[in-house]
Order: C-alpha cells, then structure tokens, then sequence
C-alpha cells in the first residue's frame, strides 16, 4: 500500500508515520506537510510546500497512491470562524479534490474529532465546521472516512506541538491503563489511530464515521 500522509510532524500525523514505517504492507509513505519530519526511511519520501493551498506544481506527484490519511489540523481556540474554517475546510476539500482526481479509488482518511456536528447548525463553532468538512469529503468520488478520536494517548515518543497539551499528556499518561478501562468510549493512543487508519486504509472500515470505540474495535480485528 502507498500512503500520502499529510499532517506528519503534528502529534497524530507522528503516530501515523510511526506505524506505516513499521507496517510490512504500507511499501511507501509520501509526507507532505508545513515542515520536515526530520525522519529519514527507505520508505519515506517528503514534500514541504511554500503554500499547501497551492499543491498545483506537485499533482503528478500524488497518482498511484492507495491511501491519503489527512491529519492536519489546527485548535479552534482564539481563531475567529472564517479563519478556523479556511484552515479546517477549505484546505482540506482543495487537497481531497486533488486526491480524488488523481486517484477515484483511493481511500481517504479524514481525522476529525469527537462531538463533531454533522447537523453543521449546532452553537459550537468548531464541531460545525468539522461536521460541514465531513459531509463535503463524504460526497466526494473517493473511498472517504471520518475518524472521531478523543482523548489520544501519546506513546513511542510521539509529543505534542502544544505545551499546554504535553502537560496534560505528562499527567495522564501514567492514568492511560486506567482511563482507557474506565472510558473506553473516548479514550485511545496514537499507536492504535495510527494502526486503524492503516487498516481501513488497506481493507476499509466497518462504517463511514468511526468514533473511538470503533477505531480501538477496528485495530483489535
């Protein structure tokens, strides 16, 4: 399987690269992304963009690829909606629908979140954006799936950009045993995300929209 994998230093984007290195059916990961990976691997071959709203001079670069897992991202926390949404929505449809015509029958993975608000009508700004980002990559000509994790153990080294976010993981990760028993609804690692995308990239997914019960369900199978 050929992986394009956007999102590669960011700390889902991390754990995802991790695995599809590790895994004996991925046989080549594009990553393309704001920054180096910093990563060297037979298998691994990058892009750095000036400007990811403009992939025009690199589309030949993405036919024959298999699976596109899409892990950019961004917090909603001090953006206004119009510039949450040109990040959230508007750059990832420009990169779905370059994906799309490359390669029809390529399995595109969306990483989304849990409360995501397909009704795209509800108060919360973010979870309307996610939901309208969604429905768009779900009516596109391609194999599309939403995955909805919740709170993300990070393991293997894998950290987050955000300082806030680090503390946080910090603190719990000695809890992860715990929570991941007492809260198995919304509780997952980047190791299990990142070997459920590979998965439903390789043989699909039992749904369209998996929330984190499903991804812990898919990697158990």
């Amino acid at each position: 399987m050929r992986v394009v994998l956007f999102g590669a230093t960011g700390m889902v984007g991390q754990g995802v690269l991790r695995e599809c290195l590790l895994d004996p059916d991925v046989s080549e990961v594009l990553a393309v992304g704001r920054t180096a990976t910093g990563r060297r691997h037979a298998k691994l071959r990058e892009i750095v963009p000036a400007d990811l709203f403009d992939l025009s001079s690199f589309e030949s670069e993405f036919a024959g690829y298999d699976a596109c897992f899409f892990c950019l991202g961004v917090s909603s926390v001090g953006m206004s909606e119009d510039n949450y949404r040109r990040v959230t929505y508007d750059l990832t449809l420009s990169v779905a629908r370059i994906m799309a015509n490359r390669n029809p029958d390529m399995t595109f993975i969306y990483v989304s979140g849990v409360g995501t608000d397909s009704s795209e009508r509800g108060r919360v700004m973010w979870a309307r954006v996610k939901g309208r980002t969604e429905n768009a990559l779900l009516a596109l000509p391609f194999n599309a799936y939403m995955f909805r994790p919740g709170f993300i153990q990070p393991m293997h080294g894998v950290r987050s950009k955000t300082r806030l976010y680090r503390t946080l993981y910090a603190v719990t990760s000695p809890l992860y045993p715990a929570l991941k028993r007492l809260f198995p609804r919304i509780v997952t690692s980047s190791e299990t995300l990142g070997q459920a995308m590979i998965k439903v990239g390789r043989v699909g997914g039992p749904k369209r929209v998996l929330e984190p019960r499903d991804i812990n369900a898919v990697r158990r199978q």
